[in-house]
């Protein structure tokens, strides 16, 4: 079923804030507009991030209605609405420190072969997420139980490999972001990002074998979370 208009016209909004917002904090941070890298990042960030909601909106447009819904919403775990609140105010800091380190003051010189690879993992981590879309019409970002949508067990697709692809994918970003703006500062976002999931995912994975039926199985035929052989 097509996306409706409604959906459509949310989306466009939501896509134009964002990446007005990003775009304020890279420049701000960097203190001019006279950045390649920083636009070249906008650019990827932006035709990705569209283009997969796109294709989202015509192939389950009922997935891409709930991503985008508030960050902050009635039936989500309250633990989770203050972590996501914490992961807010961080992103926030960490686009501005890219532009402050790398353009503003140029703390970091990465070279050409390091943004290369920074643009390549900001690919794989949007083709990533956008197979774990494919595979999991229930990947909202917020944590709780979508009882009204039959909400079932997914074993199919990356979640064969690992419980948590969504995490996993979405990690490279923080990795290939600081690349491709080639700041070196910007990458020590990663390790505290990495805790952060680990202690969400652990969060989430409660809930959903107390919540969930079959959760509790697929968990012991699924070993790892994030990577197979590391966790």
């Amino acid at each position: 079923m097509a996306a409706k208009p409604r959906l459509m016209a949310l989306l466009l909004v939501e896509m134009t804030l964002l990446t007005a917002v990003i775009a304020g904090l890279l420049f701000g941070g960097a203190g001019t507009f006279d950045w390649p890298s920083g636009w070249t990042y906008l650019g990827v960030f932006t035709a990705l991030g569209l283009g997969v909601s796109l294709w989202l909106a015509d192939a389950d447009p009922a997935l891409l209605e709930e991503r985008l819904k508030p960050l902050w919403q009635k039936d989500q775990k309250p633990w989770d609405k203050v972590f996501l609140s914490l992961v807010a105010v961080i992103y926030v800091a960490w686009i501005a420190l890219m532009g402050v380190d790398a353009r503003r003051y140029g703390w970091s010189h990465a070279p050409v072969w390091a943004q290369a690879i920074g643009a390549i993992l900001t690919v794989a981590s949007f083709l990533g997420v956008a197979w774990v879309f494919a595979a999991n019409s229930f990947a909202a970002p917020v944590i709780k139980l979508q009882a009204e949508r039959g909400q079932t067990v997914i074993e199919t697709g990356p979640y064969a490999v690992v419980r948590h692809p969504m995490y996993a994918f979405g990690l490279l970003q923080f990795v290939g972001g600081p690349l491709m703006l080639g700041s070196w500062w910007g990458l020590a976002v990663v390790p505290p990002a990495m805790i952060g999931l680990a202690i969400r995912t652990l969060g989430e994975e409660k809930m959903l074998r107390a919540e969930l039926p079959g959760y509790e199985a697929y968990a012991r035929r699924v070993r790892w979370r994030f990577a197979p052989g590391l966790w």
